[in-house]
């Protein structure tokens, strides 16, 4: 079967960052029907043409979470404190913005959701709403900042989740991951490591409600069991209490593993964790031609750390995976173009 020409998903950055490209499709020797990783996921296609770039004096790369924007435009985050808007069609950077805590220092910065307008949540003085929402792995911490980088205040974080020794979480394992549920009420942010004491791999997921026009509260903590030797790096939030979660691991001499999996949110604790159901293994996708700089067992794999949800078509989410090259010469800033199909549609 001809594989079938994709959409330009990005473009190719130069010194002026004029020329397009396109993402690579499989080959013929290379090609599934419909470019299918499993039943419930599909690829389309992948690009490196940020990788190693800069953008207005500013390094792409170190890529830890992205978000859709309500113009469609999307939003990556570095986790050296930068925030870049990309276009919506060629992903082509168009800003950047630089992000520091309350004394002007860098942040870890690993998690974003981008706050929505709702007839129910108007600001009345209080909640700016259509904001960035950032996490820190430090603390951990969850900021808020309007879309010209400046510090708006902060949300509440349970003491447990803080790091050692004010809290249980261990440094560098804390809020990976943050997601806005639809219509805006609860929000949830994702350890990527457990807490001292819990079982290895269970992971606290921890939500904050909000009503009418106030700013958001902590509300119900879920426990949630990564896969052996996997954290969460990201989540992404779906209808009806369901939640796409992003598993990755690293094995030096062997590479990376990345599967998607989705759950719903209902009463959970540390022995009773979540239900989950796998999406994908992304091991088993077409390789679409790429390249690795480092072993990998498909060499389509890097250091995945960001999902978004850029839209739905035809009963398939479209999704948006982009790796962090961490700025070293063996990784690299990929992004891959997904179709996934989830219980909820």
């Amino acid at each position: 079967m001809r594989p079938r020409t994709l959409r330009s998903l990005l473009a190719t950055i130069t010194a002026g960052l004029a020329a397009a490209t396109t993402l690579t499709a499989a080959g013929p020797a290379d090609a599934r029907a419909d470019n299918a990783c499993s039943p419930s996921v599909s690829i389309d296609g992948y690009s490196d043409a940020l990788d190693k770039t800069t953008y207005e004096g500013t390094f792409v790369g170190n890529i830890s979470a992205l978000a859709t924007a309500r113009d469609g435009s999307v939003l990556a985050l570095s986790d050296r404190s930068s925030l870049f808007t990309l276009d919506r069609r060629t992903l082509r950077p168009k800003a950047v913005v630089p992000l520091t805590t309350e004394t002007g220092a860098a942040l870890d910065s690993e998690g974003l959701a981008v706050d929505i307008p709702h007839s129910r949540l108007r600001s009345s003085g209080g909640t700016p709403i259509g904001t960035r929402l950032v996490t820190s792995e430090t603390e951990p911490s969850i900021r808020r900042y309007d879309r010209a980088g400046t510090l708006l205040g902060s949300l509440p974080v349970p003491d447990e989740l803080k790091v050692a020794p004010a809290g249980r979480a261990t440094a560098n394992q804390t809020f990976e991951g943050l997601t806005l549920f639809p219509g805006g009420h609860t929000l949830l942010a994702s350890m990527e490591g457990a807490l001292a004491g819990d079982p290895p791999g269970l992971v606290r997921l921890q939500t904050w409600d909000r009503h009418a026009h106030r700013d958001f509260k902590l509300s119900t903590q879920y426990a949630y069991q990564a896969d052996p030797n996997l954290g969460v790096v990201e989540v992404a939030a779906l209808p009806a209490n369901h939640l796409l979660v992003l598993e990755r691991g690293f094995t030096a001499g062997v590479g990376n593993t990345v599967r998607l999996y989705e759950t719903t949110l209902r009463h959970s604790d540390p022995e009773h964790p979540l239900g989950k159901t796998l999406l994908t293994d992304l091991v088993t996708c077409p390789s679409l031609g790429a390249t690795a700089k480092q072993p990998q067992p498909n060499p389509l794999l890097d250091n995945i750390e960001g999902m978004t949800i850029t839209g739905r078509e035809k009963g398939h989410l479209k999704v948006l995976l982009v790796s962090d090259d961490n700025q070293n010469a063996v990784q690299t800033t990929r992004f891959y173009s997904l179709r996934v199909r989830t219980a909820h549609r």
